[in-house]
């Protein structure tokens, strides 16, 4: 499955990825509205996840001229605005559902599973030909309730198959549902691939192929209308848990990444902490206001991807000081310098924290 992220906040893009690319999505990434709009315009996706306030065009902007055009690919709208009136202006400029921020990744990778599960042939959140299953939530592959070994690539491949059991792919539309465009290979990759989930399948014991290659086009799932009657599996199926080396693959590749996000998070608090002190001088323009907003909303979506739920809600603060009428009142600017420097403090102390909770990858 391919997915299109539009999120101008590179640290919440970063930590979606490494999450999307575990579930074995294909992603590709648009840092403005204008730049998703280009990039829908060139390539199919499965589904949009779109954040509402974008540089150059807004997220509701480009839902409603996605929709406008007839594109009926599912968008799932990102935003830090909780009120119930931004949901309904979301849904109504043609979204399917709305997060706010700070989200739990496991309930978005489950609604972005459910907004597949709509567009396929299937409502079943387990994929099935005959016996050969695919569990999303798990990522997991059996057959006869044995575990078979995939690729990314061949997983997704399965997933596709399974997911629209209906549709004939040709090579290359399959390499734009499994491909981002950075690494958009040739045709023959297409082939390879499938020779070796082939392979893989009929030594997992399918006796049967179960992709059909309709010849001049593409491949299909072969219908399953023969099948014979399911034999119903002793005991209770035991939830995936990574292996030891996985785990610490995830927990450095975690750490990698707050050794580069803290510097941001940093700079984003200084932007904020400039404005503030020009506030208190009576000395606060326009363009430095609007970027410490800005700032602020990042971080109030950052922190709270990163867990620091504490530090996210600050945010919200912040910027909601920052948005209201100016010049503020005396009572609203003391508020603003005291969440500022709790902020300040905050980050402070989750860069010193050792073995941070934020250093555990969702699965």
């Amino acid at each position: 499955m391919r997915i299109l992220l539009v999120e101008d906040d590179e640290l919440v893009a970063e930590k979606l990825v490494k999450n999307l690319i575990t579930q074995n999505y294909a992603i590709d990434v648009a840092a403005d509205g204008q730049a998703g709009w280009e990039l829908v315009d060139a390539f199919t996706y499965d589904l949009i996840l779109l954040d509402v306030n974008l540089p150059k065009l807004d997220g509701l902007t480009l839902c409603r001229r996605l929709r406008s055009q007839g594109m009926r690919v599912p968008i799932l709208l990102l935003t830090a605005h909780n009120s119930s009136s931004d949901k309904v202006m979301g849904l109504d400029a043609g979204a399917d559902d709305y997060v706010t921020k700070p989200f739990d990744v496991d309930e978005l990778l489950a609604r972005i599973r459910a907004l597949l599960r709509r567009g396929s042939s299937t409502l079943s959140p387990i994929l099935k030909w005959r016996d050969l299953h695919l569990d999303p939530s798990a990522c997991e592959v059996t057959y006869n309730g044995q575990p078979i070994p995939l690729t990314p690539k061949e997983y997704g491949l399965l997933e596709l198959f399974l997911r629209y059991s209906n549709r004939v792919f040709s090579r290359d539309v399959i390499l734009e549902h499994l491909w981002s465009f950075e690494e958009l290979p040739g045709e023959e990759t297409v082939t390879s691939h499938v020779k070796g989930l082939r392979r893989k399948l009929k030594v997992a014991g399918l006796s049967e192929d179960p992709i059909e290659t309709v010849y001049g086009i593409g491949y299909r799932l072969k219908p399953a209308e023969s099948q014979q009657p399911k034999s119903k599996s002793k005991g209770t199926k035991k939830p995936k848990q990574l292996s030891s080396d996985l785990e610490q693959k995830a927990i450095e590749t975690a750490i990698n990444v707050w050794q580069r996000v803290q510097e941001k998070f940093t700079n984003r608090v200084a932007v904020i902490e400039q404005a503030t002190t020009a506030m208190l001088k009576d000395d606060l323009d326009d363009s430095l206001r609007q970027q410490a907003q800005q700032e602020a909303h990042k971080l109030a979506g950052s922190l709270g991807m990163f867990d620091f739920d504490e530090g996210s809600h600050l945010a919200q603060e912040m910027e909601q000081l920052l948005e209201a009428e100016m010049p503020l009142n005396p009572k609203q600017r003391q508020r603003l310098a005291e969440v500022v420097a709790a902020m300040r403090q905050e980050l402070e102390r989750a860069i010193n924290q050792q073995n941070p909770q934020l250093l555990r990858i969702e699965n």
